[in-house]
């Protein structure tokens, strides 16, 4: 409960400094960029060569695959039947599948499962949600934005891919999981790892509270009010129903669910943004997806902890 109090803090922080002038419009963009290459690789090779390899880790990389068909489908439907603009149904084919399964994930999971559960959590945002950021949705934004007049080439979308420093960080500590088997990194590497990767959620936090942003225009309630539902609701109980019938470890089901759980992604909704899909909208579904996580998400633990 403790370091569950400590991310509202941070995120209070984060807006709070969002109204004082030395702050340039800026700075959460900075920080997520700061996140992105020092301290979410750092994250990455601390905990993966720790990682206790089973025939069961395929779920938390294909399930995020799984829900974002799901999503997908259910989102075309919705528009067809309530006769969303193009934007708006781009924005969500872009946003809603895609869970905040790092910048909050990380530190949700740790804050209820501690270090043991965040291998899990790892391999269900670079496997799933990234991989999915990276090509899903930059091909979807691409093809909805009004003003795009060339699509990204596979060449692109694979570069992006092979040089995002997560991912570098997750393909060298795997094999530096295979290398040391079971052994630890030098003491000097271990304090090094440890610094930086302490530095996340703090960082991340601030810098989500400082982008919050809460606006919305005429005609986008039934959009926002459908997406939040859907995200924070009715996937994680998808994720839940799938999983009950593979029956993977207690700690991994609780983990994957819980990430499925997350609210829209920072990253996507950036994306989103960029492509001119539905700005405010977007943003405001981030933002109270945010806020809404912060209930749904112990909600949604204390269930697993009953069910599973």
């Amino acid at each position: 409960m403790e370091n569950f109090v400590l991310i509202l803090v941070y995120l209070l922080i984060g807006t709070l400094l969002r109204r004082v002038r030395q702050f340039p419009a800026d700075t959460g963009t900075v920080l997520n960029q700061y996140v992105l290459y020092v301290a979410l690789p750092a994250l990455v090779l601390q905990k993966i060569p720790l990682l206790d390899f089973s025939s069961q880790l395929w779920i938390p990389a294909v399930l995020p695959w799984a829900l974002l068909l799901v999503t997908a489908g259910a989102v075309l439907l919705a528009a067809r039947l309530w006769q969303w603009p193009r934007n708006v149904t781009g924005a969500l084919l872009v946003v809603l599948p895609l869970g905040n399964t790092s910048f909050l994930g990380y530190p949700m999971v740790e804050a209820f499962y501690g270090d043991a559960g965040l291998p899990f959590a790892i391999i269900y945002d670079q496997a799933g949600s990234f991989l999915a950021l990276v090509t899903y949705a930059a091909i979807v934004a691409a093809w909805f934005n009004p003003a795009a007049d060339v699509r990204p080439s596979g060449a692109q979308i694979l570069k992006k891919i092979l040089l995002f420093p997560a991912f570098v960080a997750l393909v060298l500590g795997l094999v530096l999981g295979l290398v040391l088997k079971g052994t630890s990194y030098s003491p000097f590497m271990e304090l090094l790892l440890d610094s930086l990767a302490a530095t996340l959620v703090p960082v991340v936090m601030i810098a989500v509270g400082f982008q919050l942003r809460l606006k919305l225009e005429t005609g986008q309630t039934t959009p926002l009010v459908f997406a939040l539902g859907f995200k924070l609701l009715l996937m994680p109980a998808i994720a839940l129903g799938l999983l009950w019938l593979l029956q993977p470890q207690p700690l991994l089901m609780q983990v994957v669910i819980l990430q499925a759980a997350m609210p829209p992604m920072i990253t996507a909704g950036a994306l989103a943004i960029g492509a001119s899909l539905a700005p405010r909208l977007v943003a405001a579904l981030v933002g109270l997806g945010l806020l809404c996580s912060f209930i749904t998400l112990p909600l949604w633990y204390g269930l697993l902890q009953g069910w599973v």
